[in-house]
């Protein structure tokens, strides 16, 4: 948190490889990710118009549409949701409003350091659109 914010308009130059990061919308803390690649790779996927690996934008579209079933086979797929045009433009809209979002990280090299940091961090700030559960 001793980070200043940044957002995706800001220089990613200097993202190091490796980290935890925090998406926050002002003072709401909303999700926190983590990466083995150089940091700046994965906040970009967050918002490239081709990239289908958002969880975020994901996760924000589902809520927009009101599509909260998860599913592994069916209607509720990602992919399936995904071909659905109002649903794949909530989805655009969510790489938008990600592309807005105030951004911090901390860079940590060591896998179980990163999950465990990227646990506690949603815990700690009560990040909304983490889960962990299982699949």
């Amino acid at each position: 948190m001793a980070m200043e914010p940044v957002t995706m308009e800001s220089s990613l130059h200097n993202t190091p490889e490796g980290g935890v990061y925090l998406f926050s919308e002002g003072a709401r803390h909303l999700y926190v990710g983590r990466s083995k690649l150089k940091l700046n790779k994965r906040l970009r996927g967050h918002i490239r118009k081709s990239a289908k690996d958002s969880p975020l934008a994901f996760k924000l579209a589902r809520e927009a549409t009101g599509q909260t079933v998860t599913s592994y086979s069916g209607d509720y797929t990602r992919e399936k949701l995904l071909s659905d045009p109002v649903f794949f433009k909530a989805y655009q809209d969510a790489k938008e409003r990600i592309r807005r979002m105030n951004i911090r990280w901390v860079q940590e090299h060591e896998p179980t350091k990163q999950a465990l940091l990227e646990i506690y961090v949603s815990v700690v700030l009560e990040a909304p659109y983490n889960d962990f559960d299982t699949h």
